[in-house]
């Protein structure tokens, strides 16, 4: 986020789009249920379905699954025709305005209206009030960003931004929410095949010769590694010869699973690290039990930028240990040398000399609140509010992007969209939250939303077991004949391994950012006799403990 959740109640205007907050990130959505009722912002709400957040939102723009840039391109059009942009802040701190401006004249609302499905009235409306109430503040989550336009959507809502005015304020930004507890603190780790610590390019050659100058090492190729989805590819077809997985559970979570079980079958040696046995740990040669987060001591990364100290409430059971020792031993152990830390404290020590952003980072200091980055000197406070003064890069470059349709599109054959993602009572692929008896109680199995239009055409009626095919494979699972999804579209989570959605998603992958198109496939839906479901009550029950 480039902005903090504290400043959340200060935005007039708040566009939530791609994201389901009240379901996937709750805390973040008490905050912007504050701005709405306790101090008036208007909050628009861009989702194909009717999520719980519409309740609190002057407007709902329903748009077909995949059709975001043409929204946010139509947007923008409407304040630039209308003249609700902030001339001063683009002459001043942005370059690329008029050839952006360009691409964004080809987007009237009544084109608009004829890709996405929201009608020209809500367009010009929603324009309207995030163009005239400032501050406005932008969330988006994976709705955005897991489709093979996925990095372009980001760059439109950035233009969306920069357009009015509303970077380097409180109450404003752009503010991506992480789907999980330490995503952000991974990627800032350099969790990522193209980056080290801090967002530090592996092309750019001063970046190289320090690390290589710091650890002791030959200098590193230049080349960008492998996304995880290139990597579970690689390893099938022999480029890869070894995966190690920790706390990753890709046989559930990645796209096309029968492709991924291929693959995962053929690969040469695969160790996982995690705190359960899970779907991907059948194919591993070696698992490696580690400690839960309330095991150890560490830091957590959260969405506002902020690391957090965290300490252990239990002591790990058997034979799991916390995830930096078992590294450590295995690289000691494989020859290298200046892994014998004593403790997490050293290793942020060296990740503070090593990354820019966290160089005032140490645990003395993250006692209390916490800090955010950037903090780059011991004597800094940290950063609540990203580019006030300046961009990273000097001037914010407007962006021109195309709408694009995504890879597969519904046809006669398979006439439906599927997208996915979570419900409030599961996370991710169940390996936790499946082991809790409450929360599988209260949402035992797959539900496969269905519009009543299309429903009643099928001939099917709520509660129904259907058939859910892809041109990669098929699931049953029980249907759920609801309004809150747009007619053609069907919506289903990835928590349950005995209906799993990723049987159907496509592994097609956005150039740039490398994210599968988890939102956009092409189904067909059926129904299904009861007598020829197959057996899926000892599923569910196998799962909880």
């Amino acid at each position: 986020m480039t902005n903090s959740v504290d400043d959340i109640t200060q935005a007039r205007a708040i566009l939530a789009i791609g994201t389901n907050t009240t379901e996937q990130h709750p805390v973040i959505s008490l905050a912007i249920k504050k701005a709405v009722r306790k101090h008036g912002a208007q909050l628009i709400v861009a989702d194909p379905r009717r999520i719980g957040l519409v309740d609190f939102a002057v407007l709902h723009l329903q748009l077909r699954a995949g059709t975001n840039i043409a929204l946010l391109n139509g947007l923008a059009n409407v304040i630039l025709a209308e003249n609700l942009y902030d001339a001063a802040f683009i002459e001043a701190r942005t370059e690329n305005f008029e050839a952006w401006r360009a691409v964004v004249e080809q987007y009237p609302p009544s084109r608009v209206s004829e890709i996405t499905g929201v009608p020209e009235d809500d367009i010009v409306r929603a324009a309207r009030i995030f163009g005239s109430e400032k501050p406005a503040s932008i969330f988006y989550a994976m709705g955005i960003t897991q489709h093979t336009h996925g990095h372009q959507n980001v760059v439109a809502i950035a233009n969306l931004a920069m357009l009015t005015g509303n970077i380097g304020v409180p109450g404003g930004g752009v503010n991506p929410l992480r789907g999980q507890n330490n995503v952000q603190g991974a990627c800032d780790m350099g969790g990522l095949p193209n980056v080290y610590t801090g967002y530090q390019s592996v092309t750019d050659e001063a970046v190289r010769a320090r690390m290589a100058a710091y650890y002791g090492v030959e200098q590193p190729p230049a080349k960008p590694g492998l996304s995880l989805t290139e990597m579970i590819e690689a390893a099938g077809n022999g480029q890869v010869r070894a995966l190690y997985l920790m706390g990753e559970n890709p046989v559930m979570s990645d796209p096309d699973t029968n492709h991924v079980r291929e693959c995962l079958a053929r690969a040469e040696f695969i160790i996982s690290q995690d705190i359960f046995l899970n779907e991907t740990t059948e194919y591993a040669h070696v698992v490696l039990p580690s400690a839960a987060g309330m095991e150890k001591l560490g830091t957590y990364t959260n969405t506002e930028r902020r690391v957090r100290l965290v300490r252990p409430a239990l002591n790990p059971p058997g034979q799991a240990r916390p995830d930096w020792q078992i590294i450590a031993d295995i690289a000691r152990r494989m020859g290298a040398p200046g892994w014998d830390y004593a403790s997490p404290a050293e290793i942020m020590d060296e990740i503070a000399e090593v990354t820019p952003i966290y160089g005032g980072v140490s645990y003395d200091r993250l006692e209390g609140n916490g800090l955010q980055w950037p903090c780059p000197t011991r004597d800094h406070p940290g950063t609540p509010i990203l580019h006030t003064r300046t961009f990273s890069r000097g001037r914010g470059a407007f962006g021109p992007v195309h709408y694009q349709p995504s890879v597969e599109m519904p046809d006669d054959e398979y006439p439906l969209v599927l997208t996915t993602g979570r419900v409030l009572q599961h996370y991710h692929t169940g390996t936790m939250t499946r082991r809790v008896g409450g929360l599988d109680f209260l949402a035992p199995e797959e539900r496969v939303e269905v519009h009543p239009d299309d429903a009643a055409e099928l001939g099917i009626a709520n509660g129904d077991w259907v058939r859910v095919s892809s041109r990669r494979g098929s699931v049953t699972a029980r249907a759920w004949v609801v309004e809150r999804t747009r007619r053609g579209l069907v919506f289903m989570t990835f928590h349950f391994a005995e209906a799993l959605s990723n049987v159907l998603t496509i592994s097609a992958i956005d150039p740039v950012a490398k994210i599968p198109e988890f939102k956009v496939c092409a189904v067909k839906v059926e129904r299904v006799a009861d007598e020829d479901v197959p057996a899926l009550a000892d599923a569910d029950v196998a799962l909880v403990e």
